[in-house]
């Protein structure tokens, strides 16, 4: 069967100039709704059939985020309701990562979300990189516990050498009439970035797409969605691999819409903050993809929770309320997404490193950018248990070492050791008592320019005494030269990171951490904003100097 036209579809022409117009990616708390033009009449007149896809990425937890203005799996059960009551040809899908990392999976391992999409209706969900966080087992458990089919055609087991769990490399589904073929693709780095397990193995998603597509359409399928869990980029190679007539994927937690070789790209952002809708009409002669409209359905206060929903997840009442307990007050925004703790200074990395310093008494902290996992912006009002624990969602121990200041300067030399070859080294060195520059144009081991200790120039001879965690205490992060050192304050008589946190959310009537300078990030000696993935950002002088040679 001939490929349909993809570029004639409304959403393909809308995106193909918001590519144009250097507006590929949208991203914003509350999006207003993005609303195609109406389906374009046929020059042929054939009748159509409608067809409706809802989808989502990306979802933690079945409860609102945003001090409950966004998102709740419950206003969304309300929603895909009423879409069904108006387009009962519809299916419910899903762009991968619900089983981790959520506060309410550290007791669950996930479960909790099973029961809600099994709760919703969801019909497909492709397996993204946090449904390995607690192992291969777990997951496995998790999708016999599941009313949906989950999809993962390069997601392979080596014991069996079929896919994991034996999901189905690609479903056809008719709907209305239509066969509608859907196959799904996990990015390959998750083999290192969750726990897949050492059985567990990734092959190359343009291959499966090559191999796969022309099997659906053998098998009758009219419609090919991909259903993927990728970055944007690698969305876009797949589109350039086979003839797809659109993908609908998650990971990057930002509203994003792209065109890449005619396929339209869309996604949502993270935790159901709105509800995808792309509406398809094919001809129901020739079975060929007509056009494609697109909206975004915010999902806020003013849609009501399904009763019904509720009602399914009665037995987690106890542990949201618990989660909803507040233990402070932030009268500022504070910063705990992955990125910035990653790469720079942030306020709430510093009012987590003073805090352990002012714990243990020590003159010094240092905290890997890491440890807070929290992944999002808090923003002013009341802090919740939930959100101690989503920070740190590990239970290690605050400690207090003795080290040198030869060993301090170490240590941020290996906490800025991939400040240049990754976009979010876990590593990355938060401090208290400690100033310092680093200049990521300079090679590893030797990017460290200026530190000062309370002031002071640094000391090499000179004894400090370190307040951290006790994962870093013991070599975690690469920060082995910590090992062996003196304990001040052991791991076992050490408070823990949540009780540390959460006193210090409760020291004040309302805490207001600032940056204060105490981390400059540099590039060839200069003021460094750009992040590492900006093609707009500067190169480094040798670097540029090369280049031009």
């Amino acid at each position: 069967m001939s490929h349909p036209s993809r570029l004639s579809s409304p959403l393909a022409s809308s995106l193909a100039a918001l590519l144009l117009a250097g507006c590929a990616s949208l991203s914003g708390s509350a999006p207003a709704p993005v609303t195609s033009a109406a389906p374009e009449p046929s020059q042929d007149d054939e009748p159509t059939v409608t067809l409706t896809l809802l989808h989502v990425n990306d979802v933690y937890q079945f409860t609102p985020v945003d001090f409950g203005e966004r998102g709740g799996l419950g206003r969304l059960s309300t929603l895909r309701k009423q879409v069904l009551a108006e387009s009962p040809n519809t299916l419910f899908l899903m762009a991968g990562d619900t089983l981790g990392p959520s506060v309410e999976s550290t007791f669950h391992k996930g479960k909790q979300m099973i029961d809600a999409w099994n709760a919703l209706g969801l019909d497909y969900a492709v397996l993204g990189n946090h449904e390995f966080d607690f192992g291969p087992d777990v997951m496995r458990q998790r999708m016999k516990e599941s009313h949906f089919t989950w999809l993962g055609a390069n997601v392979m087991d080596k014991k069996t050498g079929r896919t994991f769990g034996d999901t189905p490399p690609f479903v056809i589904r008719d709907v209305g009439g239509v066969k509608v073929g859907i196959f799904g693709v996990l990015l390959g780095k998750t083999k290192y970035s969750s726990k897949p397990g050492p059985d567990v193995y990734f092959t190359d998603t343009c291959a499966k797409a090559r191999e796969l597509v022309p099997q659906m359409r053998k098998q009758g399928a009219q419609i090919i969605i991909g259903l993927t869990h990728l970055f944007v980029a690698e969305d876009k190679v797949l589109a350039r691999c086979a003839p797809i007539d659109l993908i609908i994927g998650g990971h990057e937690h930002v509203m994003m819409q792209a065109v890449s070789n005619g396929t339209p790209i869309v996604k949502m952002s993270s935790e159901a903050r709105e509800l995808g809708r792309v509406t398809l009409h094919v001809g129901t002669r020739s079975h060929k993809l007509k056009s494609m409209d697109f909206d975004v359905m915010p999902i806020t206060p003013e849609v009501p929770e399904d009763p019904a929903f509720a009602a399914a997840m009665r037995e987690y009442d106890a542990l949201t309320a618990e989660l909803s307990q507040p233990v402070g007050r932030t009268a500022v925004t504070l910063d705990a997404s992955e990125e910035a703790n990653r790469t720079r200074e942030t306020n709430l990395a510093s009012f987590v490193a003073d805090a352990y310093r002012k714990a243990t008494g020590a003159e010094v902290a240092i905290i890997n950018g890491g440890s807070i996992r929290s992944d999002s912006v808090l923003r002013p009002g009341p802090l919740l248990r939930r959100d101690v624990l989503a920070i740190h969602p590990y239970p290690g121990s605050v400690v207090s070492i003795e080290v040198t200041g030869a060993v301090l300067r170490q240590a941020l030399e290996q906490g800025v050791s991939r400040s240049a070859e990754e976009a979010d080294p876990g590593r990355f060195p938060q401090v208290s008592g400690i100033h310092y520059a680093f200049d990521v144009c300079r090679p590893a081991g030797d990017r460290i320019v200026r530190v000062t200790v309370n002031g002071e120039p640094l000391e090499p001879k000179r004894t400090y005494t370190l307040a951290t965690n006790s994962y870093m205490a013991e070599g975690g992060d690469g920060y082995t030269m910590f090992k062996g050192a003196k304990y001040l304050v052991s791991p076992q008589k050490g408070k823990t990171t949540q009780d540390v946190l959460r006193d210090a959310f409760a020291s004040a009537e309302a805490i207001a951490p600032v940056t204060d300078g105490r981390i400059e990030r540099l590039r060839g000696g200069a003021r460094d904003l750009a992040k590492m993935d900006d093609p707009n950002a500067p190169t480094c002088p040798a670097a540029a100097a090369q280049a031009a040679q």
